[in-house]
């Protein structure tokens, strides 16, 4: 039992730095040293090199199509591991085991362990200090590898190339979800620098899946498996999918349920050279959430390379049971409550394209929080068209959120009604307070005001 509370253990790691929470640094090597890592993980026993890695890049649908996979594998019988960032309320997010999160308890003592090799590494003052991620990366090697799973799916944090799960050196598939301009600051103001940062992750013979891609970017995602001698699938190449056609939008549903085809979700066909899975069911909502399912079954059967056969009826039942939070995520009827964690103007294209394709309403009412490193006039040039009212709020701990204010300023230009409201809870208020049974009351912009309304509203996150 560890003698460390679990508070104190979650103030210990955030006294380092937070790169999901600062506002300006520089992308480099010296910031981003894998050194760092290999050192930390050496004094810990190099657990890294004791699990079958399944490892995911991307700008967008990296954290879905990695919810997949890991869904895919419970289902078929493999302990699995998910480690993924960042988390909406609580760090124990990051860190899943078939289903289930680290407990309280396994994280103090993880703390506990680790203090005395983290101070070890910091002495060296060669290679900078261990960041917030770094470390927790380390605790979910060593956590995953303590709990003996089969299989570990993998998020990159930021980029691929420098980022703290590069460490691995032999994933048994690398997969690279679609790639978008993103963190231009850091990695790169045109796609093709973006996809070299992220192409980093593919490693010499190698397997790799890639989801559709800018011609720019499968051209870089093409030379650098060449240069590493690795196979790429690619997913409308070597996998597809067709969209099966719904009979009704969400709202018209009947709340019971009660037949196949009145189940909330979207119903597909997948066909790859080796198998087709026909009639196939994802909960989690959009077209795109398609791209991504095409992706993970992708992967999911690239591990025969590695001896490793998924049937069909695993690969569907995986997919139906996927839980992914805040990803056009229903919380609510009467006033229908929708959670999606849209930050980009790309990502806030393809929530209005979801709601509009997927939910019929009287009013939308927009409840958003954005970081204010985001390009705020771009989301709102996305959402404001389709939306009847925005509720401009900021989440408490987010130290990057922009004030309301500032998006009130961005977005004064827009065809729609702007009101402020300070903190989540009482944005909340209002919304629910000026809904209808028939609106749709749709929580966007950003991971920390998501967060805040999952614990306000009481909203299970597994």
């Amino acid at each position: 039992m560890s003698k460390l509370t679990y508070e104190a253990a979650v103030n210990y790691l955030e006294s380092f730095i937070d790169y999901e929470k600062k506002t300006s640094y520089t992308y480099s090597p010296r910031l981003w040293n894998l050194e760092r890592m290999r050192l930390l993980l050496n004094s810990l026993g190099e657990p890294h090199q004791k699990l079958k890695v399944i490892h995911i890049a991307g700008s967008k649908g990296k954290g879905s199509t990695a919810a997949m996979i890991y869904s895919i594998l419970n289902t078929a019988g493999y302990k699995t591991g998910l480690y993924t960032s960042p988390h909406l309320v609580t760090p124990l997010e990051r860190f899943r085991v078939n289903s289930k999160l680290m407990s309280e308890n396994q994280f103090c003592e993880l703390v506990e362990q680790f203090q005395p090799h983290i101070d070890e590494v910091n002495k060296k003052m060669d290679i900078g200090k261990l960041s917030f991620f770094e470390i927790y990366t380390a605790m979910g090697f060593l956590f995953f590898a303590m709990e003996n799973v089969d299989f570990l799916v993998l998020e990159v944090g930021l980029g691929g190339r420098l980022d703290a799960t590069n460490v691995v050196e032999q994933p048994l598939v690398s997969v690279i979800t679609q790639i978008s301009l993103e963190h231009t600051n850091l990695l790169g103001d045109n796609l093709a620098s973006i996809a070299t940062e992220k192409a980093g992750i593919i490693k010499t013979n190698g397997l790799v899946i890639s989801s559709p891609q800018q011609p720019e970017v499968m051209e870089v995602i093409e030379k650098s498996c060449a240069k590493q001698n690795a196979k790429l699938f690619q997913v409308g190449k070597d996998i597809s999918f067709e969209r099966l056609p719904k009979k009704r939008k969400f709202h018209d549903i009947d709340q019971s349920f009660t037949s196949f085809e009145d189940k909330p979700g979207q119903y597909f066909t997948l066909k790859s050279n080796i198998a087709e899975y026909s009639r196939c069911r994802l909960p989690l909502l959009g077209k795109h959430q398609l791209i991504n399912a095409a992706t993970a079954v992708g992967a999911i059967e690239l591990l025969r390379f590695h001896g490793y056969a998924i049937s069909e009826e695993q690969v569907k039942s995986g997919l139906e049971q996927t839980v992914w939070p805040a990803r056009m995520q229903v919380i609510g009827r009467e006033p229908t409550i929708l959670l999606d964690v849209a930050h980009s103007p790309e990502s806030a294209r393809v929530l209005r394209e979801s709601i509009y394709e997927t939910f019929t309403y009287d009013k939308l009412i927009l409840v958003v929080g954005i970081s204010g490193d985001k390009d705020i006039k771009g989301i709102g040039a996305e959402l404001c068209p389709i939306a009847d009212i925005a509720i401009l709020t900021k989440a408490s701990n987010n130290p990057r959120a922009a004030a309301p204010a500032r998006i009130e300023q961005e977005w004064k230009d827009f065809n729609i009604t702007l009101v402020i409201r300070n903190t989540v809870a009482s944005a909340l208020d209002y919304a629910r307070s000026i809904a209808g049974k028939n609106d749709l009351i749709c929580i966007t912009g950003s991971f920390y005001p998501i967060g805040e309304a999952i614990t306000l509203l009481g909203v299970s996150i597994t």
